[in-house]
């Protein structure tokens, strides 16, 4: 029974987390468009809010391009340039560094919302679910940084970008790079996928809009003629 949910925790749900974050972010955007947006509450109170969302959002964004870059780039092109360990330890230095920075920001940002009343009163039930798995993920990832200290020698990290990249091209027997694996590891792969599953029914959607806003940066001049 632990063998056949560790297959599907980690073989077969990442795919069902995958499917869902994309299919129903289309469906949302095509039916529910008025509600496609991060419902910002500046309006009720403007305190903390500048602070804690620039950590945060400059933070995560370190972070989520790190994993893309790290677990993502191919063994032939980084092999060159960085050995399995030093791999390893720049991650951990760029993942801790943004890691902490988005984690301070988020705690500014869950304070506010929940010590205020008026912010409180307007938050969704999903609003505040969503920041607290954030932040449990963040402090997960964290986790990850102190326990890879332990295994300097790129071996485990190796081990955890073949099973990134394994998800990806669809290897099969994917989950078994993960046996052994450290829980806190688990843990935070687990949420990670949850995150991407609830993301189409929460504020968390309008972060497709903030990859499409990238498309300003190679759009043509805009022609404008007086009359």
């Amino acid at each position: 029974m632990d063998d056949y949910f560790h297959q599907f925790l980690f073989g077969i749900y990442p795919y069902i987390c995958l499917v869902v974050l994309l299919l129903g972010s289309l469906i949302r955007f095509d039916r529910e468009q008025y509600t496609w947006k991060s419902d910002s509450s500046q309006l009720l109170r403007h305190g903390q809010l500048r602070l804690g969302s620039n950590l945060f959002h400059w933070g995560v964004i370190v972070v989520v391009l790190g994993h893309f870059i790290g677990f993502l780039a191919p063994h032939w092109l980084v092999a060159p340039i960085l050995s399995a360990s030093a791999h390893q330890l720049a991650a951990m230095v760029a993942g801790g560094v943004s890691g902490a920075v988005a984690i301070v920001g988020l705690t500014i940002l869950i304070h506010r919302r929940l010590v205020d009343t008026r912010i409180r009163r307007n938050s969704r039930r999903w609003d505040i679910a969503i920041v607290l798995m954030l932040w449990v993920q963040l402090a997960l990832g964290l986790g990850t940084v102190a326990l890879s200290m332990r295994h300097m020698d790129g071996v485990l990290f190796e081990q955890l970008t073949d099973y990134v990249k394994g998800i990806v091209t669809f290897r099969p027997g994917v989950a078994g790079l993960l046996v052994g694996v450290p829980l806190t590891y688990q843990l935070h792969i687990a949420l990670g996928f949850t995150i991407f599953l609830v993301s189409p029914f929460t504020r968390m959607v309008h972060i497709w809009s903030g990859i499409a806003s990238l498309a300003y940066l190679i759009r043509p001049y805009q022609l404008v003629r007086k009359r």
